[in-house]
């Protein structure tokens, strides 16, 4: 089969791969619809983080189920599925508390490559959703973006507590960021404040439900935060690109008693013991548990009531990856979704 590998920075190409097959009794493999490339790819294209290469990439997928394990009783051949980015089997007490990507069973999909045409999915009951019938065409660039920027952006939300009364800051205008104005929308905050420097994220996240655009960063987006809400700060704030910078404004954008949902992926971020300490702020994040959202996402969705798929504003094959990556590192792209 095509997939996608990453040999070394900036070197990405679509080679021919082994066919996945069942290795486990609680495995499926599906043959993929779309998938997509995901800001956090981009951190081992910009060397950021090490490439052990050949490395295969992605871990966003939706598709049809072709084949299961003998252990599998959910999930069977010809669904529609969504999946997250973590296998994880959806009983032990961890995801029982609603943190699936913690499992004590988990494995993590981008070691398996969703950027192909078919993929192995680990406990398979546990990981895939099935969606009500085979989607419309149009449907599908939503459904993959519940497999992860729409169900991490929410959780980025939920972890804030964004809802009714409250003023929400999101940090960050990547999809993980815009994603998470439409969940603070549909989670009933009543202001949200979408940081962005870049007039077509702007526009879209004012679609997705924010009130106030702030343009400066750091120190300056701090006090451009506290000037609008009466010089208190947020009553939540939402962390979606993972640097020092970034936290640190987010942080300080926070009022007294106010929550941080962080779900940037964290790159050399330190914090000030007392400063967080004198700060009175709450933070709670992580890799999303997005399986625990999965079924609420996804009917949103199927019954069009949100339209998280666009965030993606380029499309291309998947034969065509690599521009797919210069694109978004280039921020030409919010988010490419690449067709199988």
């Amino acid at each position: 089969m095509r997939g996608v590998v990453m040999r070394a920075p900036g070197d990405v190409r679509v080679e021919q791969r082994e066919d996945p097959g069942i290795v486990s009794p609680t495995d499926a493999v599906i043959r993929l619809s779309a998938t997509c490339v995901c800001g956090s790819d981009l951190w081992p294209y910009r060397g950021i983080e090490p490439v052990r290469g050949p490395a295969p990439m992605g871990h966003e997928y939706v598709g049809v189920v072709e084949e299961v394990g003998g252990e599998v009783t959910d999930i069977r051949p010809g669904q529609f599925v969504v999946g997250s980015f973590f296998a994880s089997d959806n009983t032990c007490e961890i995801c029982r508390a609603g943190y699936q990507s913690s499992c004590v069973r988990r494995e993590p999909m981008g070691a398996l490559g969703a950027q192909a045409e078919r993929l192995r999915v680990p406990l398979a009951d546990g990981t895939l959703v099935a969606t009500p019938d085979i989607p419309d065409d149009d449907l599908v660039p939503g459904l993959l973006a519940a497999s992860d920027v729409l169900g991490t952006g929410w959780f980025g939300a939920v972890a804030a507590q964004a809802g009714p009364g409250k003023t929400v800051a999101v940090v960050g205008d990547g999809a993980v960021g815009l994603l998470a104005v439409l969940a603070a929308r549909q989670l009933g905050a009543e202001r949200i404040i979408a940081m962005s420097r870049h007039a077509p994220r702007q526009e879209l996240a004012l679609e997705y439900g924010a009130t106030d655009i702030v343009t400066e960063r750091g120190d300056d987006g701090v006090a451009r935060i506290k000037e609008l809400t009466g010089g208190l700060g947020a009553h939540s704030v939402i962390e979606a690109v993972g640097t020092q910078q970034s936290m640190g404004q987010a942080i300080g954008s926070t009022r007294p008693g106010g929550h941080v949902g962080y779900v940037g992926v964290s790159h050399d971020v330190t914090l000030d013991g007392q400063e967080l300490f004198f700060s009175h702020v709450h933070l709670h994040g992580g890799p999303a548990p997005v399986r625990q959202y999965l079924p609420e996402l996804i009917g949103l969705v199927w019954n069009r009531r949100i339209d998280p798929g666009k965030v993606f504003d380029l499309a291309l094959p998947l034969d065509r990856a690599a521009e797919a990556y210069r694109a978004m590192d280039e921020r030409r792209a919010i988010k490419t979704l690449l067709h199988v």
